[in-house]
């Protein structure tokens, strides 16, 4: 059975964002700092090569390091994105390459 929750938070945010994550898991946290709810949701990178790249010369390599975004909040709850992007290792080369993200920055911000 499909998880409601993921279904609303597929509405929330922006189209493009999903052409290239999925959303690994979502949690309602609570700090114990500041005792108040938050929501942290999960992006992880689909695993698909960037254009231009053929599947059969690289692999996938997992992911870089997470990056923590703080979004704007949901029902008066501050809202963390932790995103995951990927990495692949040419298998001729042993070079990494990423995907370049900044042509989809500039369309969501």
């Amino acid at each position: 059975m499909q998880d409601p929750n993921l279904d609303l938070l597929h509405q929330l945010f922006p189209e493009e964002l999903f052409n290239y994550f999925n959303i690994s898991e979502h949690q309602i946290l609570c700090s114990v700092a500041i005792k108040e709810e938050y929501w942290l949701i999960d992006f992880e990178e689909k695993n698909e090569l960037p254009a231009g790249y053929l599947t059969s010369e690289y692999e996938s390599k997992g992911f870089t390091q997470s990056k923590l975004i703080q979004d704007f909040p949901l029902r008066g709850k501050a809202v963390y994105l932790r995103i995951k992007t990927r990495r692949w290792r040419s298998k001729i080369t042993d070079s990494i390459i990423k995907r370049d993200f900044s042509p989809v920055r500039a369309k969501l911000y």
